[in-house]
């Protein structure tokens, strides 16, 4: 059984950074891609980022397309997403989700992935 944990969030000023952490625990972390997805109030969640489990490849929202950047430390189990430039609008409880294997069709649909953590506040605001 995988369980994953976020941590990171916070108050952050527009133009600030931050960033998030899904520390992982199970077997065969490795295998498994992992998603950032973020939901605002009153909002759908929406993936932001993933990085695959095959090549370690990312893939991106438009919306946040050069602002935010995910890794994965593989010696840690835990996928990092690093959020720059931060506006109003990023301000969502962010979430990251594990599926096993690459998952390419449904990597941005909630639905492919199996575990989720609690989520991460992330607010912006002067």
């Amino acid at each position: 059984q995988l369980q994953l944990v976020e941590s990171g969030g916070g108050l952050v000023q527009p133009g600030g950074s931050l960033t998030l952490s899904c520390a992982a625990s199970g077997p065969n972390f490795r295998y498994y891609s992992v998603g950032w997805f973020r939901q605002a109030p009153g909002k759908e969640r929406e993936a932001v980022s993933v990085v695959f489990n095959s090549d370690g490849s990312t893939d991106y929202a438009a919306s946040v397309k050069g602002r935010f950047i995910i890794s994965r430390d593989g010696a840690k189990n835990t996928v990092y997403l690093q959020i720059n430039s931060l506006r109003p609008e990023d301000k969502a409880i962010y979430y990251c989700a594990a599926h096993f294997g690459a998952g390419y069709s449904g990597a941005f649909s909630p639905g492919t992935y199996g575990y989720w953590g609690q989520g991460t506040q992330v607010t912006v605001s002067s």
